[in-house]
């Protein structure tokens, strides 16, 4: 056996630790041209409703942050094809959605995000548009957008609670979502989003039935080779979770890649609270500092089983939604990040 001095092992030391850093940034990389963010937004400048509103010192600071060359801005459907085809994205790859049409969003979105360059797609609830509600787009606003290059997606045609609702209610909200779209800008999306980012398996079947390539929910996470395309994660931001911090937080998110998800159904009829679990990747490190948090109880336990985790709540969720959120601390002052959210029928 080989004796080391002093100085020899503190120098095989300090290499080997340079050499776990090193791979540790080479495994963070990987992980991050294989992932995307995408941002979800509703209303913009619209403050009588602060949860689904940004205001628009907000969302120009955003433009301003997503046009400063650290981040690379594409359409969700060049980015899922990526992701779904292995290739390779530009690390901090993110993606701008926008739910249900409002006006503001062709009067102050549009020209803000037009002029910065940034695509973005707009899913859009078809029933208030048909009635001529002023608070949402118009048609004519709509194919302008559509003929810029703007992508538009379903999001049914009333804003139906779809697992609150019979499989007759959700086809017939499809199927008259879809029959205006094909009327309206000359063909169906291949698009959806959940309205309220409420999904059940059942839903998410019909989903898959009626044609849609890929549906988004409001669930927070980092799109990854992991994530389910029918029901991909989305971060909200209002003017409540929209300050620059917290964007600059969602746009360095990194996945955390997870299987095996227990419930397989975000719809909870029994067995509230749910005994919820899945399990990591192998290339995620360092679980033990993993914590996850429920929207409904602030921390909730953690128990590791190797890779998988069990998270177990204390209190039933309530009637509605709850949103579970798991986090864990990685390299370059970024985190992991994987979410759900579960819904009890009210």
């Amino acid at each position: 056996m080989i004796k080391a001095d002093g100085s020899t092992l503190i120098k095989s030391l300090l290499l080997g630790s340079l050499v776990l850093s090193a791979l540790g940034v080479i495994s963070t990389r990987a992980e991050a041209r294989s992932s995307a963010v995408i941002l979800m937004y509703h209303r913009f400048g619209e403050t009588a409703f602060p949860s689904t509103n940004i205001r628009l010192k907000q969302f120009d600071k955003h433009i301003e942050e997503l046009s400063n060359g650290t981040y690379t801005v594409w359409p969700v459907t060049k980015i899922i094809a990526a992701i779904r085809k292995g290739e390779d994205l530009p690390d901090r790859t993110v993606g701008i959605t926008v739910d249900d049409g409002f006006r503001s969003v062709y009067t102050e979105a549009w020209p803000r995000l037009k002029k910065a360059g940034l695509p973005f797609t707009v899913f859009v609830a078809t029933a208030p548009i048909n009635r001529g509600s002023n608070n949402y787009m118009s048609w004519d606003q709509i194919r302008t957008l559509k003929k810029a290059g703007v992508e538009i997606g379903a999001h049914t045609a009333s804003h139906n609670h779809m697992p609150a609702s019979d499989a007759a209610r959700n086809e017939a909200e499809l199927e008259n979502s879809n029959a205006r779209m094909i009327q309206e800008i000359g063909a169906a999306p291949v698009l959806f989003a959940y309205p309220f980012g409420e999904a059940s398996l059942k839903a998410q079947k019909l989903v898959r039935q009626k044609g849609y390539k890929m549906a988004f929910g409001q669930h927070s996470g980092v799109v990854n080779t992991s994530t389910d395309f029918n029901y991909i994660p989305r971060f909200a931001l209002n003017e409540n979770y929209g300050d620059i911090n917290r964007l600059r937080l969602v746009l360095n998110a990194l996945p955390l890649p997870a299987n095996d998800i227990t419930p397989a159904d975000p719809l909870i009829a029994k067995n509230n609270p749910p005994d919820f679990g899945f399990t990591v990747a192998a290339s995620v490190k360092n679980l033990h500092r993993l914590a996850c948090f429920s929207s409904s109880e602030g921390r909730v336990r953690v128990e590791r089983l190797g890779p998988r985790i069990e998270v177990r709540m204390t209190n039933a969720f309530p009637k509605g939604r709850t949103r579970i959120n798991c986090t864990l601390p990685g390299p370059e002052n970024r985190w992991h990040w994987f979410g759900t959210l579960f819904v009890v029928p009210q």
